[in-house]
Formats: structure tokens, C-alpha cells, sequence
């Protein structure tokens, strides 16, 4: 099926039934849009792979990257209930993302975008695509290709910060091997604090990875071990200088 890129039209008016707390709440296209410069991002489902692994981790981790240049939210659209969403919200720490359920298909349906899913037991879901919406009304969108699959080439967040900030610098990411207790791990966190470095931490022992996977990712016995932009720098020390060479 062709998608219609709806570029220069209002977005649906939809009523979304979302659960906050105990207490159920109706939110209308008008609280999500009016007045605000948003991007809203959809995607076939909570807890699949490629949009728990890609797609929302990098909306969310570019956040405050938007934010500078003008966005005022970003929202996470799937044809799934609110329980669904408030739960993969949970597991994937998306504080930067504000969750939609279109449990009814009702939005996606008046942008043209549900597909039938039902070979994947899905039945009825959304087609993966971002758009950046001012007022209510939308100025770019990006529709994945119509080929088999799900295919996930112009919808990512970088995607959209290059069209909103081009040349926009990304925050360094890094990730770090560390031991509970670790004198050294604390200090290496607390230097990547105070340059505004997000981190993923991955425990070293008991409920983490073990001592054998540590050393066949990095090399080394000790912690912390520190990587950023997927680049191994070392331990704490390590890590010193390489913030000293890059002032």
C-alpha cells in the first residue's frame, strides 16, 4: 500500500484513554499538540525488538538535544493499551518520551498509517514513521519504505535532529563496567557526571556479567572498564586523561 505523506495538514483529533497512577484520564490531540512544537515518533510495538533496541532509546537519549533547539515534547505512538506502554516506559527508563496507547487505532488510522500485522500474530498495528508537528499541524514527516518486514532506514531520532539542527552536536554515550562497592567505579561515574556523559552502568559479579565476559569485552580483569562512543578508553585513570586530551 502507498502511504500519504500528510505534510501541511492538522493531525487527528483523537480522544487517548491513558492510565496514570490508579486513575484513568482522557487525553485529546489538542493537549498533545496545541501550541507546542512536537515530535511524535510510531512504531509497530511496545517491546519488540528494533523499537526497544533503536528506535526509543535514541529519541530518548537525543532529548535534551531537541529540547536546545526548540522542541517542547517528544511522544511514543503504538496501537497498544496504556498498560502496555506505561510498562515498556518502566522497563526502558524513557523519562525524556511521553507514552501514547492508541489502543483503538484511531489516530493511526486518520494519519493512513495501520497495517495488517496478523502474520505476525499482531493483527492490526501501526507503520513505523516520525513526523515534527507545530500547532497541530504537520511539518515533516518521515514514512519508512513499503517493503517487506519492518524496515527502519528514516524514522530514527538522527534522522529528525538533522533535519530540525543540522551539523547539532550529539551528547557523548558511554558504558561502563563496574563492581558494587568499587572506590575507582565511583570515581570514573562521578567524572562522567560532571561532563553531562550518560551512562549505562553493567555490573561485574553477582547479578551481573561475569568476570570471564568482562575479560573477553575489554581485555582486562579490573574495574571500572569505561567505553564511549563504543571506543574503550580503560579504567578511572584512563579515564582522566582522556578528558584531559579532549578539553
Amino acid at each position: 500500500m502507498a502511504f500519504e505523506n500528510r505534510e501541511g495538514q492538522r493531525v487527528p483529533q483523537v480522544t487517548f484513554r491513558v492510565r496514570e497512577g490508579n486513575e484513568w484520564k482522557n487525553v485529546t490531540t489538542d493537549d498533545l499538540f496545541k501550541g507546542k512544537t512536537v515530535i511524535l515518533f510510531a512504531l509497530p510495538g511496545a517491546f519488540t525488538p528494533t523499537c526497544s533496541s533503536s528506535h526509543l532509546p535514541r529519541y530518548n537519549e537525543l532529548a535534551p538535544v531537541f529540547k536546545q533547539h526548540g522542541v517542547d515534547d517528544i511522544l511514543c505512538l503504538s496501537v497498544n493499551d496504556t498498560f502496555v506502554m506505561n510498562a515498556w516506559a518502566q522497563d526502558q527508563e524513557a523519562e525524556n518520551i511521553t507514552m501514547v496507547p492508541d489502543g483503538n487505532g484511531e489516530f493511526t488510522v486518520g494519519m493512513g498509517m495501520l497495517v495488517d500485522k496478523s502474520d505476525l500474530g499482531f493483527g492490526m498495528r501501526s507503520w513505523r514513521y516520525s513526523m515534527l508537528v507545530k500547532d497541530g499541524v504537520i511539518e515533516k514527516m518521515f514514512i519508512e519504505p513499503d517493503v517487506p518486514g519492518d524496515p527502519f532506514e528514516v524514522s530514527d531520532a538522527d534522522t529528525m535532529l538533522d533535519y530540525i539542527a543540522p551539523g547539532a552536536e550529539r551528547p557523548k554515550v558511554a558504558t561502563l563496567f563496574t563492581k558494587e562497592g568499587c572506590p575507582y567505579c565511583a570515581r570514573a561515574k562521578a567524572m562522567l557526571d560532571e561532563l553531562g556523559i550518560h551512562y549505562e552502568e553493567i555490573p561485574v559479579g553477582k547479578g551481573g556479567v561475569s568476570s570471564r565476559a568482562l575479560r573477553a569485552a575489554t581485555g582486562r580483569d579490573t574495574v571500572p572498564q569505561v567505553f564511549i562512543e563504543g571506543a574503550h578508553i580503560g579504567g578511572a585513570d584512563d579515564l582522566e586523561k582522556w578528558i584531559h586530551l579532549h578539553k
